[in-house]
């Protein structure tokens, strides 16, 4: 979802080629695969398309080359810093939810996997409030070319 909702954003605003985004997953299993259909489905009554997502694997050996690594929740964001081969490549992994602020605390954005349509439409509401927070931060450097 969050690669679809930050991808659109940075196309709307003319932006699209200036930034590289890329949805992994920490675990293997569904490598290969599109998104969930209930994903899907979540995203089009936003008026997004995630039919064109698969699912692929984190690579550590990534890390140099990413600038921002983001995570759903707090066991991603610990798997990720254990696969990091720095201090600065940890630095670099972040919460999607750290971007909005959410004001009741929350830090994990909720697995709606075994949840109905209306938790993954809530999950997705999450995620674009985050995501929209996380753009404006990156939209002004990507206005300018800098990384």
């Amino acid at each position: 979802m969050a690669e679809v909702v930050l991808r659109t954003l940075a196309d709307d605003a003319g932006l699209g080629a200036r930034i590289a985004i890329e949805s992994a997953a920490t675990g293997d299993w569904h490598v290969g695969e599109p998104a969930d259909q209930r994903t899907i489905d979540a995203l089009a009554r936003a008026g997004y398309d995630g039919t064109h997502h698969r699912a692929r694997q984190f690579d550590a050996s990534d890390f140099p080359n990413l600038d921002l690594v983001v995570a759903f929740d707090r066991g991603q964001a610990r798997i990720l810093r254990n696969w990091a081969g720095s201090t600065t490549e940890q630095q670099k992994v972040r919460l999607l939810l750290e971007f909005a602020g959410d004001p009741s605390g929350q830090q994990d954005v909720p697995d709606p996997y075994y949840s109905d349509a209306a938790m993954f439409d809530r999950v997705l509401g999450m995620i674009e409030r985050s995501t929209q927070a996380l753009f404006r931060q990156l939209a002004p450097a990507l206005r300018q070319g800098i990384r």
